[in-house]
C-alpha cells in the first residue's frame, strides 16, 4: 500500500513522462507534484517506488520512468478523467457514420479512432448470427465426413467431422435432407437446441452427425469475422518506437496476422465499459511497449463487436478513454438506426 505522498509523486511522475517522454528526475518531480519536499526526500520515495516495481531507471539517465505495473496502478486508482474532446469535433465525425451503410460505418469508425488518437484504430465487424441456408455431407471414408455449409449470403464453409461409425453416402444424404427440410434459415444456436429434442426417431449415429455439423458451423463463422485496422503507419512517427526496429516488427506482425489481435478483442467483448490492457503485464498484449484501450459497440442493445485504440504505453489514457467511449456510442447509434 502506498501512502498519499507516494501516490501523488507516482501520479506526477507518470503524467510528466506521458507529456514529455523523458525520464523524470527528483527536481522535476518536486515542481510537478507541487509538494514542498526536499530532493533527498523525493529520491527516497522514488527508491521505494522502484523497489515495488512501479518505476524503473533507464541505464543512461538518473531519472525514472513508469513500468507496466506503474501504469496499471495509475490507470486503476490515480487517473482523473477530464473531458477534452470538443463537441463540434465529435459531431463532425458522427456525420460520417451513415446508418444505411454498416460496412462504411465500421471502416470510418476505425479511421475516426486513428485520427482522434494519432495511433492505431481497430474495429471488429459486427458478429452475424450463424445461419445456414443449405448443408451437404460428403463421405470421405474411414469414418470421415466433409460438412459443406452454405450461408444465406452465399458463403461456403467446409469442415471435417469424424463419426463413431462408418456411414454410407445414403445415410449422409438422409441427414442432410432432414436438416435442409426442417431447419434451413434458422440460426445454428436454435437448430442445436431443437436437435436435442427432435431427432429421437433417427439412428444415434445420424443424430450425432447432425449435432456435430451445427457445432462446427459457428466456428467457421467466427473465423470469417473481420477486424478493420487504420493508422498503422502512425506508429512509425512515435519516438518510443522509431529507434527500436524489433518492437516495430513485432507490432506490424500483430496487425498483419490479426489472429492474436482478434483474440484480444474477443476477450474485451466479454467485459463492460472501457477496458485498458497494458503490454508487459500479461500475455494478452504481445508487445511490451503497446497498450490497448477498447470498448464494445451494440446494435439495438445487443453487443455485436469491439473497437479500440492501440498505441504506446506512454499514452494519454484519459483522452484515449474518452475517444473510445464516444466512438463506441456513436457507432452503436448509427448501426441501431432503422
Amino acid at each position: 500500500m502506498l501512502d498519499d505522498r507516494a501516490k501523488l509523486l507516482l501520479k506526477a511522475l507518470v503524467e510528466r513522462y506521458i507529456a514529455d517522454g523523458q525520464p523524470v528526475g527528483s527536481r522535476t518531480l518536486s515542481r510537478a507534484s507541487g509538494l514542498e519536499l526536499s530532493p533527498a526526500t523525493i529520491r527516497n520515495v522514488m527508491a521505494d517506488l522502484e523497489e515495488l516495481g512501479l518505476i524503473a531507471s533507464p541505464h543512461t539517465s538518473a531519472g525514472r520512468i513508469p513500468t507496466a505495473r506503474g501504469y496499471r496502478l495509475f490507470v486503476d486508482t490515480l487517473l482523473t478523467a477530464k473531458p477534452g474532446l470538443p463537441r463540434d469535433t465529435a459531431s463532425s465525425f458522427e456525420s460520417q457514420l451513415l446508418p444505411d451503410q454498416p460496412q462504411r460505418v465500421i471502416a470510418n469508425a476505425a479511421q475516426l479512432l486513428s485520427n482522434l488518437s494519432s495511433f492505431v484504430g481497430v474495429v471488429t465487424s459486427p458478429r452475424k448470427s450463424a445461419v445456414f441456408h443449405h448443408i451437404e455431407f460428403l463421405r470421405l471414408g474411414d469414418r470421415r465426413v466433409l460438412v459443406i455449409m452454405v450461408s444465406p449470403d452465399g458463403d461456403v464453409q467446409n469442415r471435417l467431422v469424424f463419426t463413431a461409425q462408418d456411414l454410407t453416402q445414403g445415410d449422409l444424404t438422409e441427414a442432410s435432407n432432414r436438416l435442409n427440410a426442417h431447419y434451413s434459415g434458422m440460426s445454428l444456436d436454435v437448430v442445436r437446441d431443437r436437435l436435442r429434442t427432435e431427432v429421437d426417431a433417427l439412428r444415434g449415429e445420424i443424430a450425432a452427425l447432425m449435432s456435430a455439423a451445427v457445432d462446427v458451423g459457428p466456428q467457421g463463422m467466427r473465423e470469417q469475422e473481420a477486424v478493420i485496422i487504420s493508422g498503422e503507419r502512425n506508429l512509425l512517427t512515435i519516438q518510443d518506437f522509431n529507434h527500436d526496429m524489433g518492437s516495430l516488427r513485432r507490432m506490424f506482425d500483430l496487425f498483419e496476422q490479426k489472429t492474436q489481435l482478434m483474440r484480444l478483442l474477443d476477450v474485451s467483448s466479454r467485459a463492460e465499459g472501457v477496458r485498458i490492457y497494458i503490454g508487459g503485464e500479461s500475455q494478452m498484449v504481445p508487445v511490451e511497449e503497446l497498450s490497448v484501450v477498447s470498448a464494445n459497440y451494440e446494435v439495438d442493445g445487443q453487443v455485436v463487436g469491439t473497437l479500440g485504440v492501440i498505441g504506446p504505453t506512454r499514452m494519454a489514457y484519459d483522452r484515449m478513454i474518452e475517444i473510445v467511449d464516444i466512438t463506441s456510442r456513436m457507432v452503436s447509434n448509427a448501426l441501431s438506426q432503422k
